[in-house]
């Protein structure tokens, strides 16, 4: 089906010259004068290898067809990263390839959402916020929780992110998982 360039997103599937590419990264540029542009970084599902693109926003882009459910991921192993449909009971082997940098958030019982086409995963797309526990930061300092500094910290999983002066180590917070930025105090 034909989407207007500028509505794509990551982990949707475009369909080019035959061929069957995932998106990586889409971003919209509005300059002053001229006509605005989509960028794309994409990845041939076939081979692996990134392209970048750049269409008019308003320019007519095809968008294949892929089946899309949520999953449970379960383990990994030298096979890739597995997953579990909840309703079926059916398992899928996924790359790591397809997984790439989202591999660090996976957690045992997360649920994400898998794009497949014609059986093979070619897409995952992780819950918008993921809660992750503090492992080292500095210290809170006295009078500082009025500011609007953020310090460094590292998370459970190894992610760094930056974090409000009164977020101390063993606190457990929520994070977006498309900027790694801080959202909130988690609470459980």
């Amino acid at each position: 089906m034909k989407v207007i360039a500028s509505s794509l997103r990551k982990g949707n599937v475009v369909e080019m010259d035959g061929k069957l590419y995932a998106v990586l990264k889409a971003e919209n540029f509005h300059p002053g004068k001229g006509t605005p542009t989509t960028s794309v970084d994409m990845r041939r599902i076939s081979d692996g290898v990134k392209v970048a693109e750049r269409w008019r926003t308003t320019e007519m882009v095809e968008k294949a067809t892929v089946d899309e459910r949520e999953y449970d991921y379960l383990y990994t192993d030298s096979e890739g990263f597995h997953f579990m449909e909840p309703n079926t009971y059916e398992q899928i082997s996924v790359h790591p390839d397809v997984v790439g940098d989202d591999a660090v958030f996976l957690t045992e019982g997360i649920k994400v959402y898998l794009r497949t086409y014609e059986g093979a995963a070619i897409a995952l797309e992780l819950p918008q916020r993921v809660t992750v526990e503090i492992t080292e930061t500095e210290p809170v300092v006295k009078g500082q929780t009025a500011s609007s500094s953020y310090k460094p910290a590292i998370c459970s999983n190894g992610v760094r992110v930056m974090v409000p002066p009164h977020i101390g180590v063993g606190t457990r917070i929520v994070i977006n998982t498309e900027d790694l930025s801080y959202q909130e105090r988690a609470r459980d």
